[in-house]
């Protein structure tokens, strides 16, 4: 049963589609960061994403053996929490 009092998570143009590219392991660390937020929690691979003024826009950095993954949402509406953006990005040092 799903809790009621859990924000919904909605997605932005190809975020959700996006992060299903992202291998298994990254989905389920990224889910386990969007369940937290939901809770009104903050997970520990979340940061404030710079540039936006604080903490109104936060990404999620998940690693798995190849590459550097993230997920970019926002708290800034009370609604729901919005997930802009989850492009894959390659370790600077490979």
């Amino acid at each position: 049963m799903v809790d009621s009092k859990l924000k919904p998570v909605r997605w932005v143009g190809s975020s959700r589609r996006d992060l299903k590219t992202f291998p298994k392991s990254v989905q389920r660390d990224v889910g386990q960061a969007l369940y937290a937020a939901q809770c009104g929690d903050e997970y520990p691979s979340v940061k404030a994403l710079k540039g936006f003024g604080g903490r109104s826009v936060l990404e999620i950095v998940a690693l798995d053996d190849t590459a550097t993954y993230r997920a970019v949402y926002t708290l800034r509406l009370a609604d729901a929490i919005y997930v802009l953006h989850a492009p894959k990005r390659n370790r600077p040092d490979q």
